[in-house]
């Protein structure tokens, strides 16, 4: 029986034939992604049926962290709106399984967009620019969930969302930062001093974009991915973070690095702003505090990631090699205060 990192699989493959209905030993589980996120799997049984298996990454991770249970709380919550998600068929969180929890998604065929020689080979123009429209939609779709029919009303605290992630985020920068950058304690001052009053509450994905969503081949989203840092708050967050990633082929560049939405067809960030006021008639006359907040966290996020891997998560490596890194987070930061800037 062939070794798989991440993967027990005498024991995973009892699990799935006792858990799982129709699942038929023997499985090939090839590693989709990995990282400092989660590991999803791509799980193949004899008889042909396709499943995803998702677990925490391997090593010490924090113990509030890659909560699969969590997770798939979620999706299981969502199964029955109008939010497309991946079926939950399982949950195991018996450590003598597989030395940590994991749980099992139906496969759902589609593509993931993560850049743009990839959106030019499978998505004609028209169809990129049904992605376009289609992104929107769906986050639309997310934040109109019905929290109590759900059974999502409990999954996060309801009120003060901004001054919670900023607390959480600073808290997090603080504690990994690997070099002191002024304008990311100007920001956050900046911005606590700032926040707009929080209209509704909604679930927030917190890491909405292109490439956590799979789409077909007209561009439709078809589920969304990556629910790890998902919770309850104010729904303008997510807008402006997907400003942050989302950069169209007549918008300047953004400070996230990825260029899958750049290709002619995609729409612009206005337009994605304008779709999003039109479908769900959100005021946004407060869009650039949230767009500052976005660049803001994600100057955290990737400082976050920056430190593990110059502290070895990647192996031994040339600091050289991972300037990209810190390219960005200086770049997000200054981007942030530009926002900032404008708030007055």
């Amino acid at each position: 029986m062939s070794i798989v990192p991440g993967i027990d699989v005498q024991s995973v493959t009892a699990w799935l034939e006792s858990h799982v209905r129709g699942a038929q030993a023997p499985f090939t589980f090839d590693l989709i992604t990995g990282g400092h996120s989660n590991l999803t799997f791509d799980v193949s049984g004899s008889n042909g049926e396709r499943y995803v298996l998702r677990r925490p990454p391997l090593g010490h991770v924090l113990a509030s962290a890659h909560d699969m249970g969590r997770e798939y709380r979620i999706i299981s919550g969502l199964a029955n709106s109008a939010v497309p998600v991946a079926p939950a068929l399982g949950l195991c969180e018996d450590l003598a399984v597989n030395g940590a929890p994991f749980y099992v998604m139906g496969f759902v065929d589609g593509h993931v967009i993560r850049d743009s020689a990839t959106a030019i080979v499978v998505l004609c123009e028209s169809a990129r620019t049904q992605a376009s429209e289609s992104i929107v939609d769906t986050m639309a779709a997310i934040h109109n969930v019905d929290l109590v029919a759900s059974g999502l009303d409990g999954l996060g605290k309801h009120e003060d969302y901004i001054a919670r992630q900023l607390r959480r985020w600073y808290g997090q920068w603080n504690s990994q930062k690997t070099r002191d950058i002024a304008s990311v304690d100007q920001v956050h001052d900046a911005l606590l001093d700032r926040i707009p009053v929080q209209t509704s509450t909604t679930i927030v994905h917190g890491d909405y974009r292109l490439d956590n969503c799979m789409v077909d081949d007209h561009g439709n989203i078809v589920a969304v991915l990556d629910w790890e840092i998902c919770t309850l708050g104010d729904p303008l967050a997510d807008l402006g973070l997907l400003m942050v990633y989302w950069t169209g082929p007549g918008d300047e560049a953004s400070a996230w690095a990825g260029g899958s939405t750049s290709a002619p067809g995609f729409l612009d960030r206005a337009d994605l702003a304008k779709r999003y006021a039109n479908v769900t008639g959100a005021d946004l006359s407060h869009l650039d505090f949230y767009v500052a907040f976005a660049y803001w966290k994600l100057a955290c996020i990737l400082e976050g990631v920056y430190a593990r891997y110059l502290g070895g998560a990647l192996g031994q490596r040339d600091p050289r090699e991972l300037e990209h890194f810190a390219v960005q987070v200086d770049s997000a930061a200054a981007q942030a205060a530009q926002y900032v800037g404008r708030l007055g």
